[in-house]
């Protein structure tokens, strides 16, 4: 068993902690990206939609 009396809230609180640890580790992985990394992805899709617009053709009514 244990060495002696196990402090609860203690046990409580790094229990808390790891749980933390694991939800902070998860959105960084989720959202963590920079802002460079962010407009790199902006533009892309920008330049993308326009590309694509730009091979639409007009319809005659």
């Amino acid at each position: 068993m244990a060495e002696g009396p196990i402090n609860l809230n203690r046990a409580r609180k790094a229990r808390a902690r790891a749980a933390a640890k694991v939800q902070a580790d998860s959105n960084a992985v989720k959202f963590g990206r920079s802002k460079v990394e962010r407009n790199i992805d902006a533009d892309k899709a920008a330049r993308d939609a326009q590309h694509l617009d730009g091979h639409h053709r007009d319809r005659p009514e």
